[in-house]
């Protein structure tokens, strides 16, 4: 490679690394802005019917004007449908952890999610990981023990419950799409996910009855802002593992529980005793450490 070329190539390779890092940080306003919405009124179902309602329309709209340049076999199809399944509890679960939990410790505790897919992907063979990734995961896990540990009976155990539940279910999600969809349209495996999930929340708002809108034009403003953010972050992800991977993609995105964590604290007043603080620390840096020996 030339000198002029080279020149051109590294800038190129950390602007495309823009997308990523705007998805994290638009990830994290997202995380802001559920307790927004929950504080004016909202439920953690009606949230996630009236996103997914939302996000459905957008995704029809999207597939109509750009459509996909390979469509699902048969078989992929009804994985994708399954996934949905699957993805109905990742989102419940997070929403509701958000909603009964300070949003950095909910967000931390969902972040189990790249250790536990690691691991569960070198027990079932998609995947490889060494002794130094090993470590890193239990630095990471130690991380997540002294987060909560000192404080853990302030704590809703639903909600740190609901955390770890949508982290497995997202670790289910991440393997059945790399082992069967992963040379499938990244657009129309989400459009096909979408609609059981949505499905699901809209029978089970039906069956529960406890429908619940913003009580407030700030609150109209938070819902309105997390579908945006959510579905930006959607579409910036996609951008990115186009342009630098899946690697480097998963190890940017390790900037949102750091970026939720102060943005918590500055803008919720929500506070971390210095225990804590160290737990965090200790997590997101053995969460980069673990995605990066992995990546090697």
């Amino acid at each position: 490679m030339s000198s002029t070329a080279l020149s051109v190539a590294i800038p190129r390779r950390y602007s495309d690394s823009l997308y990523g890092i705007t998805a994290a940080a638009s990830f994290s306003i997202t995380d802001i802005l559920l307790k927004v919405a929950f504080a004016s009124g909202m439920n953690a179902l009606s949230l996630a019917t009236l996103r997914g309602v939302v996000v459905v329309i957008f995704f029809i709209a999207w597939l109509r004007l750009s459509p996909p340049m390979r469509r699902h076999t048969a078989r992929e199809r009804w994985i994708a449908l399954g996934i949905g399944l699957l993805f109905s509890v990742t989102m419940f679960g997070l929403l509701e952890a958000v909603a009964l939990l300070p949003v950095s410790i909910a967000i931390l505790a969902y972040f189990v999610y790249p250790l536990l897919t690691g691991l569960a992907g070198a027990v079932t063979g998609v995947d490889r990981v060494g002794w130094r990734a090993l470590l890193a995961a239990a630095s990471a896990f130690l991380g997540l023990g002294m987060m909560l540990g000192f404080h853990v009976q302030d704590l809703a155990p639903l909600g740190l419950a609901c955390a770890f539940i949508a982290a497995l279910a997202r670790v289910a999600t991440l393997l059945l799409t790399r082992a069967c969809l992963n040379q499938a349209d990244a657009r129309l495996t989400t459009w096909y996910s979408m609609v059981p999930s949505t499905a699901v929340y809209l029978i089970a708002l039906g069956l529960v009855g406890t429908w619940a809108i913003p009580g407030s034009v700030a609150g109209w403003g938070a819902f309105l802002g997390v579908t945006a953010t959510s579905t930006l972050s959607t579409l910036l992800i996609y951008i990115s593992t186009a342009r630098i991977g899946p690697f480097r993609t998963a190890l940017v995105m390790n900037l949102e529980p750091l970026l939720t964590t102060m943005a918590s604290i500055a803008l919720l007043g929500e506070t971390m005793t210095l225990a804590q603080g160290a737990g965090a620390s200790l997590m997101i840096a053995s969460l980069v450490a673990f995605q990066m020996v992995r990546g090697r």
